[in-house]
């Protein structure tokens, strides 16, 4: 049971994020349940969780969803998240973990504290970012650091990068979650699952709530910069925990 309320409570808090900055349950949610879990249930575990926030907050704001560009999005990321679910099963989680967060880290490092941040059109940066995102959804459940430097470079509205992020995240999700369960992956629950799907949601409910009551009092400025916080947060907690798996292991 402290297993399904840690989990519950990290929800909640990367679901109040993910409504005002467009990114926060995967960044929150993946480092907790891999120390609960473990790395590889962690991660398929999160990635159900994603699906689940990432729909709900969908409904939400859908009328502010780039529906186009959230396809395009996600068609590119269907090779990347296949790949990652192959090198999930014959690549050690440490090493993809220290990988992940290093590029994670350098890319929102060039983004940030270059002297001008980097410029590219969509066209050119769409399918590669999908693709990209899509192979750190399912090797470490963190998407949302390559997409929020997408969104930095191709200087996407913050708005509707937040709302456009949720069918994306949503969709990560559960191909990432479908091709490991395909993959012979599980994972067990303390309590029914039924019990547990009821719980997530009205924790995600209640999240959404917050959140959007919050996004009423954010300016889009602030709002963007808590979306670069947590991704940088997100590329830092997950190379550490894989450096620290490498060490202790």
């Amino acid at each position: 049971m402290g297993l399904l309320l840690g989990a519950l409570a990290a929800v909640l808090v990367g679901t109040v994020l993910q409504r005002v900055s467009g990114t926060g349950v995967g960044l929150v949610v993946a480092p907790v349940l891999s120390l609960l879990m473990g790395p590889g249930a962690g991660v398929l575990a999160t990635n159900a969780a994603t699906t689940c926030s990432g729909f709900l907050i969908t409904l939400s704001v859908r009328r502010l969803v780039e529906w186009r560009h959230a396809a395009v999005l996600v068609g590119a990321a269907v090779p990347g998240i296949v790949a990652g679910a192959v090198v999930v099963r014959h690549v050690p989680s440490a090493w993809l973990q220290v990988a992940v967060g290093a590029v994670v880290l350098a890319g929102l490092g060039i983004t940030r504290f270059s002297p001008a941040t980097p410029s590219a059109s969509r066209r050119a940066t769409v399918v590669p970012a999908g693709l990209i995102g899509g192979f750190f959804n399912a090797t470490a459940g963190v998407a949302a650091p390559a997409m929020v430097i997408y969104s930095r470079v191709t200087r996407w509205d913050q708005v509707r990068f937040a709302a456009t992020m949720q069918p994306v995240f949503m969709a990560m999700g559960a191909l990432s979650a479908g091709s490991k369960l395909a993959a012979g992956m599980h994972f067990s629950l303390p309590v029914p699952a039924p019990v547990a799907l009821a719980a997530l949601v009205l924790t995600v409910l209640g999240g959404i709530a917050v959140g959007t009551w919050l996004s009423r009092h954010m300016s889009k400025a602030t709002a963007q910069g808590l979306a670069m916080t947590l991704a940088t947060v997100g590329g830092g907690v997950v190379l550490a925990r894989g450096a620290l798996t490498l060490l202790v292991g």
